[in-house]
């Protein structure tokens, strides 16, 4: 009886909502950069979210702490996961387009396979080859016209990249560790402080504060990516991870055509034919991958 037309509506509604909010990170990121230094933003974004998460996991509903070579494991995986992947993302994001952002978020699952290969020293598959060149090819089609007219350059192109080829090693190195029952929210909440204590440094380092401006732009933009992105875009996929893995993973296929459409309103992104043959051979290349699977 769990499947009902409720239970569908109930689904499709979440899997919708979670693409939404994941694609409108990018829009948010290059809003708040108007007014405030990329740590600023993410430090800032990741100590509310971490503290919110801990508080909820320990204090209310009174879940353990993590242990011993738990610790380690949240070091490592906030290492990857929060320091350098979202680190190099919100520096990238000051010269790429926001639709840009989201459009390569939908290589990760092409490259977790790669990653996950050489992991398991087995051999990569040529149906993974070539779902890596469609959305590689995709998303340097859509970003042709945009490094024209200063949208995106290419060290912003190769930053990205690098970010989302950590996001990935992160992902296969969470799927490959024990984690002792530990509460979702005690591994996002823990991982997510340590990520952004990590990048406290740098905020030290590179802060200025003639480019930090606190109005409702920043602040609004902190906000969002704590609350409705990093807390609930998170645990809206997680609720669709545990109703089937493999068909959580085809509503990653929204958040680029969510991506660029927020872009073009909040932001005035242009959308050309480029645009939409990119995104294409993205949302192939993902189709392609996770078809097999």
């Amino acid at each position: 009886m769990k499947h009902t037309g409720g239970y569908n509506f109930r689904l499709i509604a979440t899997g919708i909502l979670f693409a939404l909010l994941w694609a409108s990170a990018s829009a948010a990121t290059k809003i708040g950069l108007q007014s405030a230094q990329p740590f600023v933003i993410a430090v800032t974004r990741f100590f509310i979210a971490g503290v919110i998460m801990v508080f909820t996991a320990h204090g209310i509903l009174k879940v353990r702490l993590p242990q011993q070579q738990e610790w380690k494991q949240l070091a490592i995986y906030g290492l990857l996961n929060i320091s350098i992947y979202l680190g190099l993302y919100v520096i990238a994001m000051q010269y790429v387009s926001a639709g840009l952002g989201s459009l390569s978020v939908g290589t990760g699952p092409v490259l977790i396979s790669i990653i996950a290969a050489f992991w398991l020293r087995q051999p990569i598959k040529r149906v993974t080859i070539f779902s890596l060149l469609l959305c590689t090819g995709g998303i340097i089609i859509a970003a042709y016209p945009l490094l024209e007219n200063s949208y995106a350059t290419p060290a912003g192109l190769l930053i990205l990249f690098m970010g989302i080829l950590s996001y990935s090693a992160g992902a296969v190195y969470f799927s490959k560790n024990k984690w002792g029952g530990l509460h979702i929210l005690t591994i996002n909440g823990w991982q997510t402080l340590i990520g952004g204590t990590f990048l406290l440094p740098f905020l030290i380092i590179f802060y200025d504060g003639s480019k930090n401006v606190f109005d409702i732009q920043s602040i609004g933009c902190i906000l969002w990516l704590a609350l409705p992105v990093s807390i609930g875009a998170v645990q809206l996929w997680l609720y669709l991870l545990r109703d089937n893995p493999v068909k959580a993973a085809f509503w990653l296929f929204l958040c680029p055509v969510f991506g660029f459409a927020i872009a073009a309103i909040m932001l005035k992104e242009p959308i050309t034919l480029y645009t939409f043959a990119g995104v294409g051979m993205v949302i192939a290349g993902l189709y392609t991958v996770q078809r097999k699977k």
